[in-house]
């Protein structure tokens, strides 16, 4: 599959007012649906812990975590409403993985997208910042990670091939069907975006990972509950699926 060309928009002239214009200015785009490009980081930076943004207060270091937003949407709706407000705290941690407004697999597509556009200006505005930024691949129904509805991926727009990137497991690979979507949208991200590092926040079963894992380097870090239970001095993940032939 070959990816679209991205182009430059000069500031937010096809953004309406409500769509927080000035979260987008200075970005690149992606695809027919333009969404905001997170810029490949310069060097690939693995966070030593990942804990959610409802959680921030409950950290000691935080220049040992990258905060994600792998919870209910409600937890994160005031970054969402205006991430410059916390901007200033956002820069006291390791990382910052872009925001993981819902793709339900029942979702109307035109939700999707607007969640995916919010999930990105979200997270170049922060990057903008100066703040280390991983773009969250999140991933709907077929329609999302296949070119059979629109002409390129929804899930995969936005997002630079071969760098750092993150997923969410945490409370999506439970039945059978939920396996199924999260299996075929994994081997369509591997295949577009041919990742180095997939950070993967909640479990990691093998009969979704087990045959992709050598595809790139995963780490699997505790969702927030079992990380509480571990009761850890540290975050440290909990496992790195290396690559073969990676060293490191």
């Amino acid at each position: 599959m070959a990816k679209r060309k991205s182009k430059k928009v000069d500031g937010a002239a096809n953004i309406t007012d409500g769509c927080n214009p000035e979260l987008v200015d200075g970005a690149r785009f992606d695809g027919i649906l333009e969404i905001p490009i997170i810029e490949k980081p310069e060097k690939l930076m693995v966070p030593s812990g990942m804990v959610p943004f409802s959680k921030m207060d409950r950290i000691e270091d935080p220049r040992r975590f990258a905060v994600c937003e792998y919870e209910l949407d409600v937890e994160f709706a005031d970054l969402l409403r205006d991430p410059d407000k916390y901007v200033k705290e956002l820069r006291r941690y390791q990382a910052f993985v872009t925001p993981d407004a819902s793709l339900y697999w029942d979702m109307p597509l035109a939700a999707q997208i607007v969640n995916k556009y919010r999930n990105h200006a979200v997270g170049h505005y922060m990057q903008s910042k100066g703040i280390y930024t991983i773009p969250n691949v999140r991933w709907g129904d077929e329609r999302t990670y296949t070119c059979g509805f629109l002409p390129e991926p929804l899930a995969f727009l936005g997002v630079e091939k071969h760098s750092i990137v993150s997923i969410g497991s945490y409370g999506v690979v439970k039945t059978h069907d939920e396996k199924r979507h999260f299996r075929a949208g994994l081997e369509a991200m591997l295949e577009w975006l041919e990742p180095e590092v997939v950070l993967v926040y909640g479990s990691t079963p093998d009969d979704v990972f087990g045959e992709y894992w050598k595809y790139s380097e995963f780490v699997r870090y505790p969702d927030w509950t079992s990380y509480q239970r571990r009761d850890e001095e540290q975050a440290q993940p909990e496992e790195t699926l290396r690559k073969p032939g990676r060293e490191g």
